[in-house]
């Protein structure tokens, strides 16, 4: 019989991931199976993602990264499509600040992406968001909206020149530290929902990702439960990390 998530906490604490990544794919296919529409599949795909987040902390995981909305995505959806999906933002950002177990579990939000490209009403949720959970300091989660890797790694070269930095201190310590994720360490285990035709990234945490396990799932993400994050937990323990040795 398989432990509890709490239970799995006990017995696996050292060799349970610190940081786990989430691509949250899946919500439009979800929807078009059952002819509904897509923006239906949003919103029950946010519903979900309320939910699985205790879990994961409910088994002592302390950093979550989740891929909400990459560049690549706002260049593909209609206009129509990403309203929604702002909408979403918005009401997501209304229920944390309303979620008294936001409080209780001192759950800090931090955002990475190009923010600057968000509708200025989207924007200022955001950033109520960052200040509302600014001093919350046991669990994090980082929310990657108009996220693109590559994007992140150009900022940090950017940075890099911009202050000067001699050539012969740059090393992969110091690019940590001008990257949007310099606040998470990195990420030990990506699990992937919706991954039907292969097994991508598709830009998430390129820097970050180097030494991370992966977990594909071919299940759309509303139907990705606590049992799944159970049995994806345990997968991970089960696993010899060599980290390039």
């Amino acid at each position: 019989m398989a432990p509890s998530l709490e239970e799995l906490k006990k017995i696996a604490k050292n060799r349970l991931p610190r940081h786990i990544g989430l691509i949250i794919d899946g919500n439009r296919r979800w929807a078009k199976e059952r002819n509904l529409d897509v923006n239906f599949g949003h919103m029950v795909g946010y519903e979900n993602l309320k939910k699985r987040l205790f879990d994961f902390f409910d088994a002592g995981i302390q950093y979550l990264s989740l891929y909400i909305l990459s560049l690549e995505n706002v260049k593909k959806r209609t206009p129509e499509e990403l309203e929604y999906l702002y909408k979403i933002m918005i009401r997501a950002v209304d229920t944390v600040v309303n979620e008294s177990i936001v409080r209780k579990e001192k759950i800090n939000f931090n955002v990475i992406g190009r923010i600057g490209m968000l509708p200025s009403e989207t924007k200022k949720k955001i950033f109520e968001l960052i200040e509302f959970t600014k001093k919350h300091d046991k669990n994090f989660i980082n929310l990657c909206i108009m996220y693109d890797g590559h994007e992140e790694i150009v900022d940090a070269i950017r940075g890099i020149i911009n202050d000067n930095i001699d050539p012969k201190e740059i090393d992969t310590k110091l690019i940590k530290k001008y990257l949007w994720s310099k606040k998470f360490p990195p990420v030990d285990y990506i699990i992937r929902t919706g991954m039907t035709d292969g097994a991508r990234l598709s830009g998430f945490l390129l820097w970050d990702s180097s030494y991370a396990e992966f977990k594909f799932r071919t299940e759309w993400w509303p139907d990705y439960n606590k049992e799944m994050v159970l049995e994806d937990l345990i997968d991970f323990t089960q696993r010899k990390r060599r980290m390039g040795s």
